[in-house]
This record gives C-alpha cells, structure tokens and sequence, in this order.
C-alpha cells in the first residue's frame, strides 16, 4: 500500500496477489558493473506487462546489506511479474531491486526524468501503472483504472523510471540505499546530472531520508543528484495509526481469526476461536523470532497527545500504551519506537535548501473495506497535520492537500496526478 495497502486486502483479493503470477521469457544479461552496482538481467518486449517497455534487475555487491528477515508463511513473497523479475526468488536480497523503464524513457523532451518509489507492501506495478492490478477497491476506489501517474507523466513527455523495492515492508534505510543506486543508473542512461523523485507513503519516508543523509554507518550520503522531490501521502510526522485502533486489525493478520494480510501487528498475541494465539513474527515488534516489518517501525510517533485516543474501541488502552488487554497483549507504541522510529531524526537532519520539496496529502477518509482513520482530519490512515508538516524541510515549493482524495487514490487519481505534474513544471 502505500504506508499500509494489506488493511485493505480481503482473503479474496490477497488470493489474487498469490495467483497472479506470469510464466515469461527475459534475457540474462553479461554481467557489468557501475562501483558495486552490477545489472544481472533484462526484461523487454512481451516478458514485460502494465505498459512498461522494460525491467532490469540490479544487484548492489556491498556486504553490508543484512539478511532480511521474511514473514515464514510466505505472506511478504513477491509475486506477479515481480517474481520473475527477480529471478523466480521470491524472498529477494535486500541488496537487489528493480528499475522499470516507461515509453518515451530515452525519447521525451524534458530534461529532468522522473523516478517513482513506491510504498510498502506494494510494487510499482500496482502503484504506478495499472492500480486494478489487485482488482476493485484495492486502489482506494471501488473501481480502479487500468492506468496510472506512470502512463500520464510519460505520455507528457517526461522520462519516466520506477523502482521496485525487494522487501514489501522493508527497512527504509536500505530502501534509501537503493534509491540513491537506481538514481544513478537513471542518470547513466540519460545523461541528466539530477532526477526528480515522485515517492508515495512509505517510499516517500525512503526518498526523504535518502535526501537528508539519513543512512546505515555503511551507506552513502545525499549525493547532491536531486533537483525536486514530491513526498505523495508522507508521515512527516510520523503516524500511530497501527496503535491508536486496538484489536480492530488483527482479523486481517492472525492466521487463527483468518487473516493472511502482509502486516504488522501491534500485538504479540490475541484470543482467535477461544484460544491464545502467540504470533511475535507477525507483531510490529523486533522479538526473538526475528525483525520481520522494520520499515513500520520507523514511520512511528505519537499524536495521543494530539488527538484523543477511541476509548469505545475493544483494547484500545493497552494496545496504545502496551499491556495485556481483554483479547490481546501487546508492548505498546513507545516499545515499538524504542526499537527503531526514525521520525525524529529524519525530521532533526533536515532536507537541504537545494532541494525542493513538495507534499501532497489527501483529505478523505473513504478507503474501501478498512477501518478508516476518524479521530482526526486524515486521509484514512494519516493525519493530514503529518502528511503537511514542513518541519526539517529546507525548501518547500508547495502544499496541497486534496479534499477529496484518500491515501490510495494519491497514486492515480486525476486531481492528484496534474498536481504533481504542475510542481514538476515549475
């Protein structure tokens, strides 16, 4: 999704996710390598779907990338054409990503090319090319066009490019390394000295802490390679989404309440057909079992001081400050923070003046089939005082917020993709 697609996936449509799977023909390439970048494979042709015109697969050599930790019921495996992209591995290295190419990527006029960045649990299939991929609703809407920002901003002479992260909910430090390594290869075959980046929800976390020089001790710094930088549905401020509506998301995780969906829970365990069920793999909490949805914990912070906590919602208190609830035990969001937030540093490090930046926010809480955000303005999942916040941002070129866009129809929706256009006109 963006900050959290799998809310909104029923059993049925996350059964398509698992099926949708292409048997296609690609070209290994020779191996060559940029520094540590090396190109393992290209897809063209008809071995490439949603309008695309070609995927290559990359593999950066540094040794400092982690092993990544994957949910064990292979909830968090890519799938689609994803899958063979990747090499028909469905749980990839952290260390390899995707750069899709749209048309026009070495013919269209204007000089800047765009690269789009996806969010979590999501692909830049889905997210700029054809948001039906996963069938109504999925998009936002109960109806979701075939097409995407992918397709206008090529189709207005923009050079456009996509990356495709390994990880679903991966760790938006090395989800940072990845973009500054697909912004070199952009800029490698077009000659264009900087790129403007158009990221989404938790892509759109990635590219701010790519562009504040925000990264493991290992990893490269901001390389001064990015003129614009549009942060489409952004927790600027962070988000507590996850926390602030007790047990209400579990039925979509715990595989006992029926749940498959690729998302973190804020609880350990939860009572599901009378019984106490014990899942820490699936919890947003770094345990024992392994560190299995990194990238949520980072976008975490606060608003109860903010906005007022639902108390008509089933453990809402325990699940908020941790602890053991009717149904549910949990170690609350300021555990969860603990472990890893990067709101405050992100936001400390600042986004230098060189770099204008852009937020769009959505002003409807109307996504389909989810517990929509409704203690305060939101976007159905962020508040729209996070996704506007311009502390730390050293140039802000604009601020809209679309009243009648929630967080999924960012991506797409008309309104929402002439404004981006706009900004990168400007």
């Amino acid at each position: 999704m963006k900050i959290r697609s799998w809310y909104l996936k029923t059993p049925q449509t996350i059964a398509l996710t698992l099926i949708c799977g292409f048997v296609l023909s690609f070209a290994i390439q020779p191996a060559f390598a940029v520094g540590t970048l090396t190109l393992e494979a290209t897809f063209t042709g008809s071995s490439v779907a949603n309008g695309w015109v070609k995927v290559e697969r990359y593999f950066d050599s540094d040794p400092n990338f982690p092993v990544a930790d994957y949910p064990p019921d292979g909830r968090g495996d890519q799938g689609g054409q994803r899958l063979t992209f990747f090499g028909n591995v469905a749980e990839p290295a952290m260390s390899r990503f995707l750069l899709y190419y749209a048309p026009g990527w070495n013919t269209n006029t204007r000089t800047v090319p765009v690269l789009l960045v996806h969010g979590s649990n999501d692909n830049a299939d889905h997210a700029w090319a054809n948001p039906n991929e996963f069938g109504g609703g999925i998009c936002g809407a109960n109806t979701c066009p075939g097409t995407g920002m992918m397709q206008f901003l090529s189709g207005n002479s923009f050079k456009v490019f996509a990356i495709n992260f390994p990880h679903k909910q991966g760790d938006n430090l090395l989800h940072a390394q990845l973009i500054y390594d697909a912004i070199q290869r952009v800029k490698a075959v077009t000659g264009a000295a900087q790129v403007d980046v158009v990221a989404w929800s938790a892509g759109a976390f990635a590219a701010r802490l790519y562009v504040s020089s925000v990264k493991p001790a290992w990893g490269k710094a901001y390389g001064g390679d990015v003129r614009k930088v549009v942060l489409v549905g952004n927790p600027n401020a962070g988000l507590d989404y996850d926390f602030r509506h007790g047990w209400t998301f579990n039925f979509g995780i715990f595989p006992e309440c029926g749940g498959v969906v690729n998302g973190p829970s804020p609880h350990t365990e939860m009572v599901c057909t009378g019984l106490l069920r014990n899942h820490p793999e699936l919890s947003i909490y770094t345990t024992s079992t392994g560190n299995f949805f990194p990238g949520q914990k980072q976008l975490l912070a606060r608003w109860d001081n903010v906005f007022s906590l639902p108390a008509n919602e089933q453990d809402w208190q325990t699940t908020y400050y941790g602890g053991t609830g009717f149904y549910t035990i949990g170690s609350g969001i300021q555990n969860a923070m603990n472990q890893g937030s990067l709101v405050a540093t992100m936001r400390s490090a600042g986004i230098p003046s060189s770099v204008t930046t852009y937020l769009l926010a959505g002003g409807a809480n109307t996504i389909p089939m989810i517990h929509n955000e409704h203690t305060g303005p939101s976007d159905g999942i962020l508040f729209i005082a996070s996704a506007t916040d311009t502390g730390g941002i050293g140039k802000v070129g604009g601020v809209t917020t679309l009243n009648g866009d929630n967080h999924l129809q960012l991506g797409w929706e008309s309104s929402a993709v002439q404004q981006v256009m706009n900004w990168l006109l400007q």
